[in-house]
This record gives C-alpha cells, structure tokens and sequence, in this order.
C-alpha cells in the first residue's frame, strides 16, 4: 500500500468516527438554540451512539460480501446526507432523528480498518492497520476540540454543514484511489449477520481476544467516565473547559498505536500485549495517588492511554490475521463487544463514585487488569505466546 493510501484512510476513518462526538461540547448551545431542556439534549448523544451500534452490527459486515471501492464512498455520501440534515434541524425532535441517522450511516471508518488489513502485505498488516486506527483516535480526540472552536465563531450548525462538505470529498477521492475489489462471500444477508456469532465463536484466537479487548474497553471507559468526576470535585475544582483538554493528554495513545502494530509484525503480539496489561495495571496503581496532585492524573492518563491502545491494535490486528475472508465480521463483533463493555464500564464507573469515590475506581480498574492477564494467559499458553498466522480456511459461512 502506497503511503498516501494509508494516511488517506486514517484520516476517513477518523473524520467518520469524530462526527459521533461534534454535539459533545454544543449541548448546551443547541438547548439554546432549539428551545430544548438540557435533559432532551443530552439524549443527542444517546441517539447517536445507539445508531452508530446499529450501523456496526447491520451495515459493517458488508464489507464481506460487497465492492467496498463503492460501499465506502456510498457510506461517507449517507453520512453527508445525515450531516446535512442536523444542520438544518428546526427542533431538537428533528435534531433527534437526524443524529440518530448520522449514527447509522457514519461507519466508513469500521469498514475501512479492515479494508486496510486486507489490502496491506501480511508482513506490514499491523503497522497500517495501527496507523489507520491511530486516525480513529486521533478523529475522536480532535472532534471536540475541533467542534467547540467552530462552534464559537460561526455557530453549531456550521459543525455540521462542514462535516457534511468533508464527507463528500473523501467519498470522491476515495472512490477515485481506492482499487476495484471483488466480494470475498457470497452470502444472503440474513446469513452474513447471522454468521457474525459463528466467525466470532469458532477460533479460539478470536474468543478469548474478544474477551480481554472488552475488559479492556470496559477499563478504559470507567476510568473517563470517573475522571470528570474527579476533576470537577475538591481538591481540584476544574470547570469543564479544563477537564476537556485533559483528553489531549490522550494523543499519546494515537502515538502508541501507530508503532505497536509493528510488534505485530515482528512476531510479538502475544508478548506485548502482556506487557501493556501490565502497564495498564500499573496506571491504575498510579491513578490511586491521583488526590496527591494533578501530576499523578496526567501520569495516569498518558500511561494508560499508551498502553491501552497499544493492547487495543496488538487485539484487532490478531483476529484479523485469523481470516481474511471475514475481517469485517470479525471487526463487527470487536467493535460491539467493545461497545457492550465500554457502556458496562461508564454504568460501573458511577456506582463506584457513589460507593468508594475515586480510590474504588482505581481498585476496580487494578481488578480488571489482573483479570485481563488471566485472559491473557489462557490465550498465550494455547498459542505459545506469538501471534496466530493467516488460516487459509476463512470462517465465513459458519
């Protein structure tokens, strides 16, 4: 894959996946603008997260069965479709249903990460995937900052106009590099979702990775949910501007990411994937001194960031190399048991604020990377501690 391909499909990937998170910082200035309580604009981001959970479980896995040089840019269009529509929302119901929309149609960048994998040499499989997914992080962590900044100067549906225009000249361009590709399955699509469960269950490989990448989304998503608590009581006292640019401090895992594919590469995915877990351990130790100083935090965040995305790549980048025929499957059933746990954790994260406050946080996240390990351990014994290489059969059909 040519460069230019690889940075072409971490930047789709990551402008699809920000539009999830433009209403995040607004909330309040929709409610304004719309007349609408701050209860009903919260439900902004519940509707598109619930939408974007439907589009990975019913539109994703046709990458297996579909030319993704035209699913892909049909994708972004939909989405610019969805965009414009919130833009031009004349009421938060209208608002409502046009988000939730946008939640459905913005997963191009779930259809391009395996795209990549399957286009890439299967000696440099990791590296472009852990860069493509580092465009993923990167759109996430941006989207805010990007969102409040635009919002300030030209108005909240002007986020929205501007994401719509993107998405169109990335759907452009990539119809235009991305090469023509035939489908890898020929399944109906009842049987290519129902066959999701069985590409999931059948490899071992894939069964306990799925397991330690949901504990450690589920990790991940208790200890952010908790921090805006942290940060926003004594000692600290931060205004939710501030506690924002605490995200920033997560760039480091977009860092990590592009360079922990390679250990995939190189042969040592099993063994750095222990390493991180050991790391993520030792970040929730740190975060357990968090009240000492703001120091402790910033350690914490930056440790964690690294070694959870590093885990995370080392976790997509396995599975993928069980099957090249169902990668976008099997990246359906990552990203949803990912998004199962990640909402297990963020529920958990407020029933141990109200029971122990920080310190019962950091004790669970501690308590989830030990049982991470065990997973871990399982996995490694049963494979002797390297990656799985390519099968030549493909589970696809279940």
């Amino acid at each position: 894959m040519p460069r230019s391909l690889i940075f072409l499909f971490a930047v789709a990937s990551g402008a699809a996946v920000g539009n999830l998170y433009w209403a995040q910082p607004l909330l309040d200035l929709i409610a304004g603008d719309l007349h609408a309580s701050q209860g009903a604009a919260g439900w902004l981001i519940t509707a598109t997260q619930l939408g974007y959970a439907t589009g990975i479980l019913l539109i994703v896995p046709l990458g297996d069965v579909l030319d993704r040089r035209r699913l892909v840019p049909v994708m972004l269009l939909s989405a610019a479709a969805a965009l414009v529509l919130c833009a031009v929302a004349p009421s938060i119901g209208v608002l409502l249903a046009a988000i939730t929309l946008l939640g459905i149609t913005t997963v191009a960048g779930q259809i391009i990460t395996p795209l990549a994998g399957d286009m890439a040499d299967e000696r440099d499989r990791g590296r472009v995937v852990g860069i493509v997914a580092s465009g993923i992080l990167t759109g996430i962590l941006a989207s805010r900052t990007v969102s409040g900044l635009v919002a300030g100067v030209a108005g909240w549906r002007s986020v929205y106009a501007g994401a719509a225009v993107l998405a169109v000249v990335l759907a452009i361009i990539l119809y235009r590099r991305i090469p023509p590709l035939p489908p890898k399955d020929h399944l109906p699509y009842p049987r290519l979702i129902a066959s999701i469960a069985t590409v999931a269950l059948r490899e071992r490989t894939v069964r306990w990775t799925l397991l330690i990448a949901a504990t450690g989304f589920a990790a991940f998503t208790m200890f952010w949910t908790a921090l805006t608590f942290l940060l926003s009581a004594p000692p600290f006292g931060y205004p939710v501007p501030v506690i924002g640019l605490f995200g920033l401090a997560g760039l480091a895992g977009a860092v990590a990411a592009q360079r922990a594919g390679r250990l995939h590469d190189r042969g040592w995915s099993m063994p750095a994937t222990g390493l991180a877990w050991l790391g993520i351990l030792v970040a929730f130790g740190v975060a357990l001194a968090a009240r000492l100083g703001v120091v402790f935090v910033l350690a914490a965040i930056v440790l964690l960031d690294v070694a959870m995305q590093t885990q995370g790549i080392l976790n997509q980048t396995r599975i993928f190399a069980v099957s090249g025929q169902a990668r976008s499957r099997l990246n359906t059933a990552y990203i949803t048991g990912n998004f199962i746990a990640g909402a297990m954790g963020s529920a958990a994260a407020a029933m141990l604020w109200m029971a122990g406050g920080w310190t019962a946080v950091a004790v669970a996240g501690m308590a989830l990377s030990g049982l991470a390990l065990a997973f871990w351990a399982i996995l490694a014994r049963g494979t002797g501690g390297v990656h799985v290489a390519e099968t030549k059969r493909g589970p696809a059909s279940g």
